[in-house]
């Protein structure tokens, strides 16, 4: 069984981690400790969880204030809490199947931690631990404990490496959005208001026929809304420039979005006003084929497959455990 861990954690084990923040202030070691949580008669306390979140409130603070950082900062908390309880339960199982890991392993962990982050220079190393309020011991811990969990999971958590060309086929038919491009068109459109409140209404609607009339013998469009259209892109020749879907009104954009390139719309009546639209270019709205993205759905399928199987067996994990909040 030692060795069979010792694998599993060779093939699982990523040793990458970020460079630790040097700029700590004081205030952020300033925590008022308690107890979070107990799992199983195991403490974790809200300075642990304070540590994993300092990062990561730092920045809320900078975004937030007020009700929304509080409400922020709760949910991260939250998260950080339920990420302790889970590796707490991971090394208690790890303990339970008394299954054992050489010290050597930290230590190269340790190691490479220096190497790839601090230059091989052992003293910064940590002086950094000190500044962010850790000891030597405290990391060590830490990182043992980050390594079993990576090795339980290899050991508890194997998804299929592969899967069905069905279920490929069936995800590429109820997902085709997630491989379709945007679709936008280049509007153009003349606005006439009804000035229905000073009875004008059908000399203004004359107009829009008026206006509809000359496009089809040829006139301008561009010209014709610089003469006459009342919106804010008169100015432009009611060029509304590269436009999406869910930008127009309901009305308008099934218009726009159904009219071939280098058409004009006939008159819309919409909220009281009149309008004619024209399609000067279009672009997007293309989905690849699953022959082009098969590789992406199966690697999708796969992820999905894994966190599925971690999750229930963390499921079985909280089940069978006594875990109290505070």
């Amino acid at each position: 069984m030692m060795r069979s861990l010792c694998a599993t954690i060779v093939a699982t084990l990523t040793l990458v981690l970020p460079p630790l923040s040097q700029d700590v202030r004081a205030v952020d070691r300033q925590v008022i400790d308690g107890i979070a949580a107990v799992v199983n008669g195991e403490v974790i306390t809200f300075s642990e969880v304070r540590g994993l979140t300092q990062p990561r409130e730092r920045l809320l603070r900078q975004q937030y204030t007020g009700a929304e950082l509080e409400k922020q900062l709760k949910i991260i908390r939250a998260e950080a809490l339920q990420d302790l309880i889970d590796r707490q339960l991971i090394v208690q199982s790890f303990k339970k199947e008394q299954l054992s890991l050489p010290d050597y392993f930290v230590e190269q962990r340790v190691n490479d931690i220096i190497r790839e982050n601090f230059g091989g220079d052992r003293n910064t190393f940590i002086k950094t631990l000190q500044a962010q309020n850790f000891s030597l011991s405290e990391f060590k811990k830490n990182e043992f404990e980050k390594i079993i969990v990576s090795a339980m999971r290899g050991k508890n958590v194997k998804p299929n490496t592969t899967v069905s060309p069905a279920k490929i086929e069936a995800y590429y038919r109820t997902h085709r959005a997630e491989f379709t491009s945007k679709e936008e068109v280049k509007l153009r459109m003349i606005m006439i208001p009804s000035r229905a409140l000073e009875g004008n209404s059908a000399s203004q609607k004359a107009m829009a026929e008026e206006i509809l009339g000359k496009l089809a013998s040829g006139a301008d469009f561009a010209r014709m809304a610089q003469m006459y259209s009342e919106d804010s892109t008169r100015d432009l020749g009611g060029d509304w420039g590269w436009i999406e879907r869910k930008t127009l009104a309901p009305e308008l954009e099934k218009v726009a979005f159904g009219l071939p390139t280098k058409k004009t719309s006939n008159i819309v009546e919409l909220g009281g006003n009149y309008y004619i639209l024209r399609i000067d270019e279009r672009r997007g709205g293309a989905t690849k084929s699953l022959s082009e993205v098969r590789a992406d759905v199966e690697k999708k399928l796969v992820q999905e497959e894994a966190q599925r199987l971690q999750e229930n067996w963390l499921a079985g994990l909280r089940q069978k455990a006594t875990i109290r909040k505070f």
